[in-house]
């Protein structure tokens, strides 16, 4: 275990995380340069593709005569209950700042987390070969984060300048594993992935004790057994090994083929001498946005679900439950930990799964009190409770009648915001414009401030990233956690085609933005829909009353066509015959909705 260094590389977004890991494997030859690429641990298309990790990834590399594992982990928001999840696998971490840039907002969120875990920090800056870049005001940035000057390696990712000091410093600076090698057996399962021939393969932090290979494990959480077929390690592909020992990090085949018994920090023992307790310090993650996923051909409602029981393996981070839409049939109401994570989880299972899929709009989990009668529906009344006479409710469909809601709480979140200073005065206004309350404000640098506020999440949900990005032309970074539920004056704007109600296109709004937002939803469903042989009302109602509306005319036949000459009586005639057709048609007619108008409601504020 002396030998063995366990670390983490921990960073905003673009700020050469992945880039540097390539170099560290290059350095260390565990991967010869002619095999080398960049992005070498992003295996996922969709990774290459927009330059980002989504998954963390770990791999075992060996460096003189010590034994490095090594943990590459996404930088973006969405994602960051990945990086909690691996830096608990860990006992150091690079902190990584782009010279160029400076902290950036995730970059404080990471140092806090790694410091309450009581981990050691090296700062890295980055991209010092730029020309832009200073070194030297973001090592003082650092120290400001952190409360402490520490010094920190300098390195360009890129060309490999300063990486051989940087692994000189791992091996000096990290500690050993904490965990006894001759104590009963516990490992940490930090993620796991499904193989179609092999079953449910565990990626395990070895904490105490050693696994064996044809041995029986236990998972303690679900109390399942299982023989070990098979261990290993990546290097970064998986290679076999008899036996992981206290402090590895490795992987496990047990021919588990039953999904649901694998969870993410579950605790590995052995079934013929099992440990006392499981390893604390997991924490089940909360979803913070909601939204509904519908499979376009209704018979493909199977294929979805085995697809999302096989996705939550490696991503623990969403939930899922079955429901159904008069407007889409059945699907799924899926809780997400942000917009970037829904886009990403529905695109991974169109890909990886061959599905056609629709999303519905996303929105945040709310808080109701309400008078209860018996001619409620019975989703009403199986609602869980939150306490105080509220009831959670995360999808619009599930709302009480207006008349019989007493209160609303809406999730608020504690925004830090870093930007030049440049950009402050129009990041405060887009702040203020959704509803946000000041809290405090910080000076990283003489050229850029960290800004807190609070604000309401579902602000947050609709359009917030592009907007800062806009009013700030790219520069300004955001981090969030969750705060307090406030009351706050939200209603349920429900969306009516030819009278009646869909449940899908409904959506909750503050009261002062109802009228606009229905208005805006409206336009844009009316030219979604197109014309139809009766003409069609869309209309925007909230709290009874309709506050928007949109008439879809009608196609008109030239039915007089054939009339050339004679009377006008018979002109008329023809026209009331087909102005009754369209009459009688309207009152038994179906409107077709397209995909479109589903897909436009998340872009609607565009």
């Amino acid at each position: 275990m002396d030998k063995i260094r366990n670390f983490s590389i921990v960073a905003h977004i673009d700020h050469g995380k992945t880039t540097l890991s390539d170099r560290i494997l290059e350095d260390t030859g565990a991967v010869p340069k002619r095999k080398m690429q960049a992005q070498l641990l992003d295996g996922m298309d969709l990774e290459r593709e927009r330059g980002i990790t989504i998954k963390a990834k770990a791999v075992r590399l060996k460096y003189k005569d010590y034994i490095l594992n090594l943990i590459d982990t996404p930088g973006h928001v969405d994602f960051s209950y990945e990086v909690a999840r691996s830096l608990r696998a860990c006992e150091g971490v690079l902190l990584l700042v782009d010279a160029s840039q400076g902290v950036e907002a995730q970059t404080v969120a990471h140092a806090h987390l790694a410091q309450s875990l009581g981990l050691k920090i090296i700062p890295v800056i980055n991209k010092v070969d730029l020309s832009q870049s200073d070194a030297d005001i973001a090592e003082e940035q650092i120290w400001e984060v952190l409360k402490e000057p520490v010094s920190a390696e300098r390195v360009s990712a890129k060309t490999g300048f300063g990486t051989g000091g940087l692994l000189e410093r791992i091996v000096r600076d990290i500690p050993t594993p904490a965990g006894a090698e001759r104590g009963k057996t516990r490992a940490l399962i930090f993620d796991s992935f499904y193989d179609s021939f092999r079953g449910v393969i565990i990626y395990v932090r070895m904490v105490d004790g050693m696994l064996k290979t044809g041995q029986t494990l236990k998972l303690m959480g679900a109390d399942f057994h299982s023989k070990i077929e098979e261990l290993g390690f990546m290097t970064p592909k998986m290679e076999k090994c008899d036996v992981l020992r206290a402090g590895e990090v490795g992987y496990v085949v047990a021919g588990i083929k039953d999904i649901h018994s694998v969870q993410v920090g579950d605790t590995v023992t052995l079934a013929e001498n099992p440990a006392e307790a499981p390893l604390p310090g997991y924490e089940h993650i909360k979803p913070v946005v909601f939204a509904s996923i519908f499979p376009i051909d209704s018979t493909d409602y199977p294929l979805l679900r085995t697809a999302l029981e096989k996705l939550n393996l490696s991503d623990s981070s969403f939930s899922y439950q079955s429901e159904t839409s008069k407007a889409l049939g059945f699907g799924f109401r899926l809780g997400f930990m942000g917009l970037l994570h829904i886009e990403i989880v529905k695109e991974r299972l169109e890909r990886e799964f061959n599905l056609s899929l629709i999303a519905t709009s996303p929105n945040v989990i709310y808080q109701v009190k309400f008078h209860h009668r018996k001619s409620h529906p019975q989703e009403l009344s199986a609602l869980t409770d939150a306490g105080d006479g509220y009831k959670w409710i995360d999808n619009p469909a599930n709302f009480p009648p207006y008349g019989d809601i007493i209160d609303i709480k809406e999730p608020t979140i504690r925004i830090k915001i870093v930007t030049p200073i440049a950009f402050m005065d129009a990041v405060m206004t887009l702040l203020k414009e959704k509803r946000g309350v000041f809290i405090s404000l910080e000076h990283l640098s003489s050229q850029r401030v960290m800004i807190n506020y609070y604000m309401p999440m579902a602000e947050m949900v609709i359009d917030f990233y592009n907007k800062l990005k806009s009013v700030s032309k790219g520069y300004a970074s955001f981090d969030y956690e969750l705060d307090e539920y406030r009351s706050a004056d939200v209603v349920l704007m429900e969306i009516l085609i030819h009278g009646t109600p869909v449940d899908a296109l409904s959506v909750i709004t503050h009261k002062d933005r109802a009228q606009t937002r229905g208005r805006l939803l409206c336009e844009k469903l009316k030219e979604l829909i197109g014309r139809q042989q009766f003409e069609v009302a869309v209309q925007a109602r909230v709290d009874g009353k309709i506050i928007a509306r949109e008439t879809i005319p009608a196609f008109r036949k030239d039915v007089i066509a054939k009339c050339y000459g004679g009377d006008i009586t018979r002109k008329r005639k023809l026209l009331e015959k087909q102005k009754e057709g369209k009459r009688r048609m309207k009152s038994i007619g179906n409107v077709d909705i397209p995909q479109e108008a589903f897909v436009a409601m998340l872009k609607i504020e565009e």
